[in-house]
């Protein structure tokens, strides 16, 4: 149970990439996301028995977490039991992935792409 800093990296003008690598009850240090309209989710890996990751977004200056949703609505949360791609409908200032379930053969990958518009 730790917070693991992420690999945030700019690929292009306009563009953010961030990666975390996470094991069960891990959260990932969080993604600055103002400058990025657009955003995308990818989970992989190891979920191991019962695995599940979460998607949180909060206030940029004092942030209090609380689940995202992907683009078909306010129903549809980011919380991940298997592989899969999504898009974040909210715009949050800061957005990180937390590993809520799972066993000691957990190991995700987590990666947030951002375009700003």
């Amino acid at each position: 149970m730790a917070t693991v800093p992420g690999k945030f990296e700019m690929p292009t003008k306009g563009t953010v990439r961030a990666s975390w690598l996470l094991a069960n009850g891990d959260d990932g240090t969080p993604l600055d996301a103002m400058t990025y309209a657009d955003k995308t989710v990818s989970v992989r890996g190891t979920f191991g028995a019962g695995g599940s990751v979460q998607i949180e977004g909060g206030d940029a200056i004092a942030p209090s977490y609380s689940i995202l949703n992907d683009s078909r609505g306010e129903t549809n949360t980011l919380i991940f039991t298997a592989a899969d791609t999504r898009t974040i409908l909210e715009h949050p200032g800061r957005i990180r992935p937390r590993v809520t379930a799972g066993d000691g053969t957990t190991s995700l990958t987590i990666v947030i792409e951002g375009v700003s518009r």
